[in-house]
């Protein structure tokens, strides 16, 4: 037998257990204190406060009904009438009809699901990373390319003003010492 269900191995455990509670306490008898007749006490004392008190009983019966409407089987006992089910039924008729041809649908397109394609997305999840990775350098790059672009329109810009402003300035002198020889230009 184990030697841990043993009785006397209990027994000895049980006063092991007893001792470390209550040491060398004795009652008034002068024998050991035992917890199990502490514990038998405590239950009687429990046991006739609730049945003196009346609140104590009605919240056992309250705890009793609480447990069988907790329990799952008890919504098959109070089940509506067939005909209440019936016209549930036939209110939701429409949306039962809409949700079947939706099955149906899933249905017959359960073999693309199943196709060689979806099954092998994983292995193309590796090459998708890799390219966009690549594309997101290429957007880099792109970025710096239309940086640099606009930068040189820029000045392209600033030089076609200041090229212009030179012609003009040159065009005015020219005029201007036109008129001082008194040589018309040829418009």
């Amino acid at each position: 037998m184990d030697q841990k269900l043993d009785p006397g191995s209990l027994e000895m455990r049980l006063q092991a257990l007893e001792n470390r509670l209550y040491g060398e306490r004795r009652n008034k008898s002068g024998k050991p204190l035992k917890c199990a007749e502490a514990l038998a006490r405590i239950q009687a004392g429990l046991t006739n406060t609730a049945n003196k008190r009346e609140r104590v009983k009605i919240l056992h019966k309250k705890i009793e009904d609480l447990m069988k409407y907790l329990d799952p089987q008890f919504t098959d006992h109070i089940t509506l009438p067939d005909a209440m089910k019936l016209e549930f039924i036939l209110a939701e008729e429409d949306s039962l009809r809409s949700e079947a041809a939706l099955l149906e649908q899933v249905n017959s397109l359960q073999p693309l699901l199943d196709s060689t394609h979806i099954r092998d997305v994983p292995e193309h999840a590796t090459k998708l990373q890799r390219l966009s990775q690549i594309h997101i350098k290429q957007q880099d790059q792109t970025e710096a390319q239309a940086q640099e672009v606009k930068k040189l329109f820029e000045e392209y810009n600033k030089m076609m003003f200041l090229l212009s402003k030179q012609f003009t300035q040159w065009d005015e002198t020219l005029r201007n010492m036109e008129e001082a020889k008194g040589i018309r230009p040829v418009e």
